[in-house]
């Protein structure tokens, strides 16, 4: 199974501040995005799968 990463892991994995991973998750951010980061809740906290993440990334490159 892939790592599971919170807020704080995934803002230094990918060197963005938390504010960053938070506006990347906003629902206006989520509507406007062809590739939305991926997330799931656990409770009301946010969580990243990190396999998710890296195919995330890979598609926002080729979009750039």
């Amino acid at each position: 199974m892939s790592e599971i990463l919170t807020i704080d892991e995934l803002a230094a994995w990918l060197r963005i501040s938390r504010r960053s991973v938070y506006e990347l998750t906003s629902e206006r951010c989520r509507k406007a995005s062809k590739h939305p980061l991926p997330i799931f809740r656990l409770g009301k906290s946010l969580r990243f799968v990190r396999a998710d993440v890296q195919s995330w990334i890979e598609k926002t490159k080729e979009v750039a």
